[in-house]
């Protein structure tokens, strides 16, 4: 079996409920992760909004957390799990910044969790783009993603 991503609240593909964006609560959503690898000792999640302000392909990272324990089976709404560390996203935050697209069409939303064979290393705040690649070469043991899609309207 390989590494699977989930929610309680939305379907793989579906609409992010309004209450996880900027528009409703802006809380993180509850995420579930089964079949973790043997000799996992971290899992990594990532936030991402690839249709981005300049259209595809401008990838907008939301929110970053590493250190989570995989053991732990997944995170609670609106909650970062104890010992979880949260680095940098594009707007210079450590915390959940939920779907917030321009009005007018949708954007995909997409969760991206990585079951690394050896700890990151980052510590608070570690850039998602500048540190994060550099920490995870090598260490990715299995990856599972989970995207939403998120539309406002006015």
């Amino acid at each position: 079996m390989a590494l699977t991503l989930t929610s309680p609240a939305f379907a793989d593909h579906a609409f992010v409920p309004v209450q996880y964006t900027c528009d409703g609560d802006n809380i993180s959503p509850p995420l579930k992760w089964s079949d973790v690898p043997d000799g996992t000792v971290e899992m990594v999640l990532i936030f991402e909004d690839p249709d981005g302000p300049g259209g595809m392909g401008n990838t907008q990272v939301y929110w970053v957390l590493f250190g989570l324990d995989p053991t732990t089976g997944g995170i609670e709404e609106g909650k970062v799990p104890a010992g979880a560390i949260g680095g940098k996203n594009d707007y210079g935050r450590t915390d959940w910044a939920g779907p917030c697209p321009p009005f007018g069409r949708a954007h995909r939303y997409i969760f991206t969790l990585l079951a690394l064979s050896e700890p990151s290393g980052l510590t608070e705040g570690a850039s998602a783009r500048k540190d994060l690649p550099y920490a995870l070469s090598g260490k990715v043991l299995a990856q599972a993603q989970l995207t939403g899609r998120y539309q406002r309207r006015h």
